[in-house]
C-alpha cells in the first residue's frame, strides 16, 4: 500500500501542472521509508527507550514555551514614522517585530542594528506577531542612505509581546502543536496502561506528570483544532482502557483541558476565534470551497504537488499568504488525485486495525510498557486523523517523519506480540 502510494505520487508529479516544482517536492515523500527503517532496526528495548527520550524532549519544549511566553518576544510597535521601511510589509501599531532576516530581536536598538548589517537594496523577511498570529512578511528593502539614518526602522516601542502562540523548539506553532499532540498521546497511553494493570504506581505518576506538561505546551499553541483532536484521541484510549470511577474522573479532566484551551485561545488569538468567525476561519473556508471546486478538473492524478504556489490567485484562491488547503484529505485529492485519497484512507484504516488488534492482545500481558506505547499510538493516530481534516499536518515534514516513525514502532511491537502469542 505504501509503495503503491509512492508510485502514484511519482506519476502525479510527472503529469503535474508544474512538473519542475512537483518533482522537487518528491524528496519529502521518501520520509515514508522511516516506517521500514524503524521496523528493521528496532528492538523492544530501543523502542521503549526512544519513546521515553521523545517524551522527555517534548516536555523540555513545553517548558521552554512557557519560559518564552514569560520572557516575551520582539518589540510591540507604538508608532511608525511616515517614511519607515516597515510600511513595505504592512506593519501596524500594536504588532510586534520579533525577527529581522531570521535573527531574533528584543529591542528597537537590535532592530536598527539588524537593518544596518543587512546588504543594501536586498529583500529582507520580517517576522511579525499580529493579534497572536505569526506572520512572515518578505519584501523589506533599504537603500544604503536609509541604513545610515539615526533610526533606520522609523519605529517606536519599548515593551515585549507576551501575546503569541508557543512554538517550543520548532520553527512554527502548527508544527509544535501537531508533534506535541502525538507525544502527549504516547505519554498518556503509558500512564493509562500502568493505571489499568498496576494501579497508580511510580510509572503512572511519572507519565502523568509528562502528560500534564505536554498538554500545557499544546494548549499554549492556541491551536483550536489540535487541542480538540488531542481530546478526541485521549477520550478514545481512556474509554478503551479505564473502568468505573477512573473513566468518569478522566472525562472531567478532559473538559478542563478544553476549558483551559478556550481561555488561551481567547487571550491569544483574534476576536471571535472561539466562535470560528475570525478572519483565519473565514479564509480557510473560502480556500476549501475553491479547492473542492477544482478537484474534479484533475480527478485522477491531481494538479501536482505544490503547483498551486505558482497559480494561487489564477486558480481562484483568495489572498496571498495561504499556499495549501489546510486539510490533508483535500490537499491529497487536489495535488495527487482522488485515487491517492482512497489509498491514504485505506492505509489509515489498515494501521488502525493492526494497532487496535495488537493493543487488545497486549492488555493483560506482563509487558505494560509495550501495551502503553500501543495504546498511545492508537490515540496519536486518532488525534492525527482528526486534526488532518482541517490541517495539512501530513504536509509538514517534521510531523510526517514522526508519524511514520511511530507507525513503524507500533507495527514492530504488534509483530513482536503476535510472534510471542
Amino acid at each position: 500500500m505504501i509503495v503503491l502510494s509512492l508510485i502514484w505520487t511519482i506519476f502525479s508529479s510527472l503529469l503535474s501542472e508544474e512538473p519542475s516544482i512537483s518533482l522537487l517536492k518528491l524528496r519529502s515523500s521518501w520520509c515514508v521509508f522511516l516506517f521500514y527503517l524503524t521496523r528493521a532496526v528496532l528492538t523492544r528495548r530501543t523502542a521503549l527507550l526512544l519513546v521515553a527520550v521523545l517524551i522527555l524532549s517534548g516536555c523540555v519544549g513545553s517548558v521552554y514555551s512557557a519560559y518564552d511566553l514569560l520572557r516575551g518576544r520582539g518589540v510591540v510597535v507604538e508608532s511608525i514614522a511616515p517614511n519607515s521601511p516597515f510600511e513595505q510589509v504592512q506593519l501596524q501599531p500594536g504588532d510586534a517585530v520579533w525577527r529581522v532576516d531570521g535573527h531574533r530581536v528584543y529591542s528597537l536598538a537590535e532592530i536598527d542594528e539588524a537593518l544596518r548589517r543587512a546588504a543594501a537594496n536586498t529583500s529582507l523577511s520580517v517576522s511579525i506577531v499580529s493579534q497572536g498570529e505569526h506572520v512572515e512578511r518578505p519584501g523589506l528593502v533599504l537603500t544604503a542612505a536609509e541604513q545610515q539614518a539615526v533610526s533606520p526602522s522609523g519605529l517606536t516601542g519599548s515593551f515585549r509581546s507576551h501575546r503569541f502562540r508557543a512554538s517550543g523548539w520548532t520553527r512554527h506553532y502548527e508544527t509544535f502543536a501537531e508533534i506535541v499532540q502525538i507525544i502527549a498521546q504516547l505519554a498518556l497511553g503509558l500512564a493509562l496502561a500502568h493505571l489499568r494493570n498496576h494501579g497508580p504506581n511510580k510509572y503512572f505518576r511519572i507519565a502523568l506528570i509528562a502528560v500534564v506538561v505536554l498538554t500545557a505546551g499544546l494548549v499554549l499553541t492556541a491551536m483550536r483544532t489540535v487541542i480538540v483532536a488531542f481530546v478526541i484521541g485521549a477520550c478514545l484510549i481512556a474509554w478503551r482502557s479505564l473502568r468505573g470511577a477512573y473513566k468518569v474522573a478522566f472525562t472531567f479532566a478532559l473538559f478542563f483541558v478544553l476549558a483551559f484551551g478556550a481561555v488561551v485561545v481567547w487571550q491569544t488569538r483574534a476576536r471571535d476565534a472561539l466562535s470560528l468567525n475570525d478572519p483565519s476561519s473565514e479564509l480557510r473556508l473560502q480556500v476549501a470551497r475553491v479547492g473542492l471546486s477544482r478537484i474534479l478538473t484533475h480527478p485522477i492524478f491531481g494538479h501536482g504537488m505544490d503547483a498551486m504556489q505558482r497559480h494561487w490567485n489564477e486558480w481562484g484562491f483568495p489572498g496571498k499568504d495561504m499556499l495549501h488547503l489546510h486539510s490533508t484529505p483535500l490537499q491529497l485529492a487536489f495535488d495527487r488525485g482522488l485515487p491517492m485519497l482512497v489509498l491514504w484512507v485505506w492505509m489509515i484504516v489498515l494501521f488502525w486495525m493492526e494497532i487496535s488488534r495488537a493493543e487488545r492482545s497486549a492488555r493483560d500481558r506482563s509487558d505494560t510498557h509495550s501495551y502503553g506505547v500501543l495504546l498511545g499510538g492508537l490515540g496519536a493516530l486518532a488525534g492525527f486523523l482528526a486534526s488532518s481534516l482541517v490541517n495539512y499536518n501530513y504536509g509538514d515534514g517534521e510531523v510526517a517523519m514522526l508519524f511514520w516513525w511511530l507507525m513503524g514502532v507500533c507495527v514492530f511491537l504488534s509483530a513482536l506480540i503476535r510472534s510471542e502469542a
